[in-house]
């Protein structure tokens, strides 16, 4: 098992490696000079040789990626005594203690990694990730769990229920699901929980009785209409019966029952908000309001793809001998799919599961530009926009982090739920 760890942990490390040297060079050597745009065009060239100096620009991009290097790095080289080497251990800049001191100007560092300052405030980007990394953090962990949950549940009852209403509905939905891009859901489920359903929403009474009934009873029905025509006959007979409803609608009479509305509560939503909001009052306080219609929107796709996947992977493994052996054997039908089918069907899952939090801890942009959240994707947006270079690097470097650190435990779960993968 260890020997399994340092293996996945050094692929990690290579990863991680070349991303951060796809990134520095993509942005160094991109057209534009970021010191002009941060200075402004008039400002004279003593400015701007100060800033580029600051900024390490005046150097050669190798030479600069060496520096980045050195900063992110754990163990880094650093001048201990002099404030004007580039590699000057700045105690405001760093937090590390000294490890071992070569010479007078060179020494072992143990620090956490830097990764610079913002060109816009002057901000570690450290510090500015580290405000908006909560506020994803906790969207995607809800989100995929909820959508876990969910997702594993509706598949198991569309799997055991094959070719019944049940899975056609599921299948429905996820079909559903997964069609809808993030920024087009994101629009429509805040412009229904946050517009439309904000005070309250009026449905019609017949409708809402029709369906309910329609779910209770087909099930009973279904089996009693074997015959093709008597089908055909119990579907027109429906199809009759929401025509009838829909004369007096369409014609504006007032109907008892008919016509009659239900009204369910509105939502009380904003649009827009994030993890903490402010009041006069209450100064700055935790609102899980704020969180409903943006994890809403997130869950959809995942949970729609975590739906297919648990039922197509788990009628796949009910074929198997063993399944077969476990119920001659006489076990209940429920220890049969939850302790032998089930866990041995979970690989697929899995996997999108990672894959999934990971682009959700990537930070949902599209999500959190229309929902006001304070976020990473939102954060990143806003740095791409201004060329704030370090942050933007910054965050690329963090969200290849948690793809390399989520592929390692995904690595390590699959050994504890299926035996054969520990066994290869």
């Amino acid at each position: 098992m260890l020997s399994f760890l340092l293996k996945n942990t050094a692929y990690g490390f290579l990863v991680l490696a070349g991303v951060i040297a796809v990134v520095f060079f993509l942005f160094n050597l991109a057209p534009g000079d970021p010191v002009r745009n941060l200075v402004g065009e008039n400002a004279s060239e003593d400015v701007v040789k100060a800033m580029r100096r600051k900024l390490d620009m005046d150097l050669p991009v190798g030479q600069r990626f060496v520096l980045y290097l050195n900063d992110l790095s754990p163990l880094s080289i650093n001048n201990p005594t002099n404030e004007e080497s580039r590699i000057y251990f700045d105690e405001k800049k760093y937090s590390g203690v000294q490890l071992i001191k070569f010479t007078d100007n060179k020494a072992l560092v143990l620090k956490a990694p830097y990764l610079k300052r913002s060109f816009l405030s002057d901000k570690s980007v450290s510090s500015i990730l580290a405000e908006v990394l909560p506020g994803t953090f906790v969207l995607a962990v809800v989100s995929i769990v909820l959508a876990m949950i969910l997702g594993l549940l509706m598949g198991i009852v569309a799997a055991l229920n094959k070719d019944s209403f049940y899975d056609r509905l599921m299948l429905f939905i996820s079909a559903i699901g997964m069609a809808g891009p993030s920024f087009f859901v994101a629009i429509i489920v805040a412009w229904i929980g946050a517009i439309i359903w904000r005070e309250e929403i009026k449905l019609p009474l017949f409708l809402v009785v029709f369906s309910l009934l329609f779910l209770i009873i087909k099930p009973f029905i279904k089996k009693q209409l074997k015959d093709v025509r008597n089908k055909r006959i119990f579907n027109y007979s429906l199809i009759g019966v929401l025509v009838v409803w829909l004369i007096p609608v369409c014609a504006g009479a007032q109907v008892p029952f008919i016509t009659s509305t239900v009204t369910l509560p509105g939502t009380g939503l904003n649009m827009t908000g994030s993890l903490y909001s402010v009041d006069v009052w209450k100064g700055e306080y935790l609102d899980l309001r704020n969180m409903i219609l943006p994890v809403v929107t997130l869950m959809i796709r995942p949970l729609s793809v975590i739906v297919q996947l648990t039922r197509s992977s788990l009628l796949d493994v009910m074929q198997q001998d063993y399944i077969r052996t476990a119920r001659a054997k006489g076990l209940s039908e429920t220890k049969v799919v939850f302790k032998h089918a089930l866990r041995n069907a979970l690989n697929p899952v899995i996997t999108a599961v990672s894959g999934w939090f990971a682009s959700l801890l990537a930070g949902a942009i599209f999500v959190e530009f229309v929902f006001g959240w304070k976020g990473l994707g939102q954060q990143m947006f806003t740095a791409i926009e201004n060329r704030d270079l370090p942050v933007v690097m910054g965050g690329v470097i963090v969200i290849a982090f948690f793809f390399v650190l989520i592929n390692i435990l995904v690595d390590i779960v699959y050994g504890w739920i299926d035996p054969r993968v520990r066994i290869g």
